[in-house]
């Protein structure tokens, strides 16, 4: 797509429908029309409900939790790979774009849905 991308703190982004649409338009994504995305384990079918069901699925897989200099953050990396999967520390923050994040470097394993 072309055009002008608006990319936001709370990590919504996509392109500005034209100069007269304001910040106090924009509703974060929480407008009654809008659907609560959740992270489903695609072998399980289960949704992640939490940073420990997160982990132990992502450990199954080989990633291991990176401790770096961010405290803000809880990371996890593979031995056999670049990648570096980071999220809020708290799980409450835990939102689309880190989930799609998660589905882009493990596929196959994860789907984001609407609730």
């Amino acid at each position: 797509m072309s055009g002008v991308w608006i990319f936001r703190p709370d990590g919504v982004f996509g392109p500005q429908v034209g100069s007269h649409q304001s910040e106090s338009s924009y509703d974060g994504g929480q407008g009654s029309s809008s659907r609560r995305k959740v992270l489903v384990h695609l072998p399980t079918g289960q949704v992640v409900s939490s940073y420990s069901s997160l982990e132990q699925i992502l450990m199954g897989l080989g990633w291991e939790r990176y401790y770096g200099s961010n405290s803000n953050l809880l990371q996890f990396h593979k031995q056999s790979s670049i990648d570096l999967i980071s999220l809020p520390r708290e799980f409450s923050k835990f939102n689309s774009v880190y989930m799609y994040d998660i589905v882009v470097k493990i596929p196959n394993i994860f789907h984001v849905r609407d609730m």
